[in-house]
């Protein structure tokens, strides 16, 4: 059984129609890439399969079971991580206190245990703490630990970003355009950041990137869309070389 299995997927914004008929089946351990136009509704895909839009129609399965109207935060507890086009950092807290906070689909203790700070409390709290630190040391984070995460180089600030959604300890990653904004340097970075997070936390990844050079080296397969809808799905040298996604991209230089 697929990871993630979607069908029929179709979502209307009062008469505005942004995802028609798509469909998946995504195998553990891929890495897709999901490409088109601004505005062709790869964001909306996205906001689907985490919870935050409802579909219209159709059905999303994940792990065999169908997530459809279930709340964004029981999505995340059931392993789907994500990170945004545009960093959703809180400005005031420091970066250890990011990814503490992030743990929070993940807490077993109610209110009760945290007004009394009971044993409860303090050993799942002391557990995230610990687990906080080892992200941080993975990704070479730790002397930025009390730092603002806000403050930080844009950079630091992506790779803060991805920490944050392996927090949930996600079986799929959704990444949303990761290298957006970056310099060259920082781009090849995220992309060798990407092949490590993927085999040390054993993960399937969905990307939606503009940089062809992004999509074309990490996927094995691609997904091209426009206007909701799907013109292609094959390897990066077939869409390279499809006629419907050069028209689709007609002037963008990558192709």
């Amino acid at each position: 059984m697929p990871l993630l299995q979607i069908r029929n997927l179709t979502h209307w914004f009062g008469g505005l129609r942004a995802v028609h008929d798509f469909h998946e089946n995504l195998e553990g351990g891929e890495i897709v890439g999901l490409i088109g136009p601004n505005g062709a509704g790869k964001t909306t895909i996205f906001n689907l399969i985490c919870g935050i839009y409802r579909p219209t129609e159709g059905e999303i399965f994940f792990d065999g079971e169908n997530i459809v109207g279930l709340p964004p935060h029981e999505i995340t507890a059931r392993g789907i991580g994500r990170t945004f086009q545009k960093l959703r950092l809180w400005r005031h807290l420091s970066v250890l206190d990011t990814i503490k906070l992030a743990h929070f689909s993940r807490k077993k203790y109610g209110l009760i245990d945290a007004l009394f700070w009971t044993r409860k409390c303090q050993k799942q709290e002391e557990e995230i703490e610990e687990r906080a630190w080892e992200l941080l040391k993975i990704f070479g984070l730790t002397e930025y630990a009390d730092a603002r995460a806000w403050d930080l180089p844009y950079g630091l600030q992506r790779k803060v970003e991805m920490v944050r959604a392996l927090v949930s300890e996600p079986k799929l990653l959704l990444l949303d355009e990761p290298t957006v904004g970056m310099t060259l340097g920082e781009m090849y970075e995220t992309m060798d950041l990407i092949r490590e997070v993927k085999e040390r936390f054993n993960l399937t990844i969905i990307i939606i990137e503009h940089r062809m050079k992004v999509i074309m080296d990490l996927c094995e397969r691609i997904k091209a869309i426009d206007f909701g809808e799907i013109i292609a799905d094959g390897t990066p040298d077939e869409i390279r070389n499809n006629p419907r996604v050069i028209e689709a991209y007609l002037g963008k230089e990558e192709f």
